[in-house]
């Protein structure tokens, strides 16, 4: 495995050749069996004690599924003091991550920070003890996310977005339970990832979009422990912002603005 460090994607690769031919018969033994047993399908263990600090990330704003920083199967994580510049999520969050920290996070361009998506395919997922403290969003297509797919199982629990600045953010809040990301519609489903125990404290700022704070939980599985503390968000523009929650059992402390009713 140590002749491949530089690129474990190609075993034998041709590049810029001209008029070339191989020619013969024989047997290439691949010596598989080690790569087999260090594939992440046989190896399952997961990363543990990652500490990203003052990280760079750059790709043009239309760049398709630029993840700024990934984090999957990972526990005990933090991130901090970054700078992400990307077309997809800034930091995206999904299964099988526990006790994951990010303060002092610089995202735009990008999707925003996003626990998820979770639960494609009908596939089971977990995320849990996530912090998100300390952040400065501009221009992005979302803000603080929470999305997972309709028919989905496990939870997404114990999540906190505190002391965050939106400028010029759309969708500067969202829960999506009905995330769909293809090109022919998904259908309703009784199941769906669990979401509850979730913090939105001291987020102020301005959004893009007429509605600025959207909570769209699953009509099966409501969001269960949902708290806003002192949220305040205004328009980009001259006009009034909205909330708007679904299925959702939300709690309000201090100031928060727009107001929905829970439902």
């Amino acid at each position: 495995m140590k002749d491949y460090e530089n690129d474990r994607r190609h075993w034998i690769k041709f590049e810029s050749l001209q008029n070339f031919r191989v020619k013969g018969g024989g047997t290439i033994d691949g010596s598989g069996q080690i790569w087999w047993q260090n594939s992440c399908k046989v190896n399952t263990r997961l990363c543990v004690d990652v500490k990203v600090v003052r990280l760079f990330v750059a790709a043009p704003e239309n760049s398709p599924n630029t993840d700024g920083i990934h984090v999957t199967a990972t526990q005990n994580i933090q991130i901090s003091r970054c700078v992400i510049k990307t077309g997809d999520d800034c930091i995206s969050i999904v299964s099988g991550s526990r006790n994951v920290k990010a303060t002092d996070i610089t995202c735009g361009p990008g999707h925003g920070i996003s626990i998820g998506s979770l639960g494609a395919g009908n596939s089971g997922a977990q995320v849990s003890d996530v912090v998100v403290n300390r952040a400065i969003l501009t221009g992005t297509s979302n803000g603080v996310r929470i999305k997972t797919w309709q028919g989905g199982s496990g939870y997404a629990r114990n999540i906190q977005f505190q002391n965050i600045a939106m400028n010029n953010v759309t969708n500067p809040i969202i829960i999506d339970q009905n995330y769909c990301d293809r090109d022919e519609p998904c259908h309703e489903q009784a199941s769906a990832v669990r979401v509850s125990n979730v913090m939105y404290k001291n987020i102020k700022g301005t959004s893009a979009s007429k509605v600025a704070i959207n909570l769209e939980c699953s009509k099966s599985v409501r969001c269960h422990e949902i708290v806003m503390q002192d949220v305040s968000l205004a328009s980009q523009r001259p006009e009034y912002v909205e909330a708007s929650c679904v299925s959702v059992d939300l709690t309000r402390r201090g100031i928060v603005t727009p107001l929905c009713s829970p439902n």
